[in-house]
């Protein structure tokens, strides 16, 4: 596949992602405290959906650990909001096994795609372990995230999200300058800004509260 392509999923990937904060950001400033409407969970899903992709293209085994981990975690979110059940049977069981059919393709055409993952010439072993646990710190957030919703039966985007948030979205950016990853910086440039603008803002609501 062109180059061209992969970067176009990866870069259709970061865009939702990127919209997803921005509309998530503008509803909280507007109403003076962090919300999460039902748009977020659903541009996510699509986004790590396309952004699992990428990862895959590129060889990239940490990029394609980090949406596999949280994939799961945005359905049920949309599950607490109610609105999963309203996606269509094929498509909730597609989105399900997706990310398996992907994986076991992978891993059983011979040999050398998994040696592309681990063993990627263009990756070397340091640099895959810093953006493997770039993409476990960051993928935390939503599981820190989960059990919290989980515990008050409602889907809510909490202090500590944003926190693993920014410190996960900054060694990430420090694996995407080393792999030269034009996707990652973009994402992850824009979203440090919205991080920190929701931790302001939860701060402040603490404080009037």
């Amino acid at each position: 596949m062109s180059s061209w392509l992969i970067y176009t999923i990866g870069f259709s990937a970061q865009l939702l992602f990127s919209g997803r904060s921005i509309l998530q950001w503008i509803i909280s400033e507007k109403q003076k405290k962090v919300l999460t409407p039902v748009l977020f969970w659903q541009l996510s899903l699509i986004a790590s959906f396309l952004l699992f992709i990428y990862g895959y293209l590129r060889n990239d085994f940490a990029i394609m650990l980090g949406q596999i981990l949280t994939y799961f975690i945005y359905i049920r979110n949309m599950h607490l909001q109610n609105q999963w059940l309203k996606f269509p049977k094929m498509l909730r069981w597609f989105l399900y096994i997706f990310p398996f059919i992907i994986l076991y393709i992978g891993y059983n055409n011979h040999v050398y795609d998994r040696a592309k993952l681990f063993q990627n010439d263009n990756i070397p072993l340091w640099l895959l372990l810093l953006g493997i646990i770039a993409q476990v710190i960051f993928t935390l957030r939503f599981v820190y995230q989960w059990f919290y919703s989980e515990k008050r039966k409602v889907s809510s985007l909490p202090l500590g999200f944003w926190f693993l948030s920014l410190f996960g979205s900054l060694m990430i950016l420090i694996y995407a300058i080393f792999r030269k990853d034009p996707v990652l910086l973009l994402g992850h440039s824009l979203g440090i800004f919205l991080y920190v603008r929701n931790i302001l803002i939860l701060k402040t609501e603490s404080k009037i509260l």
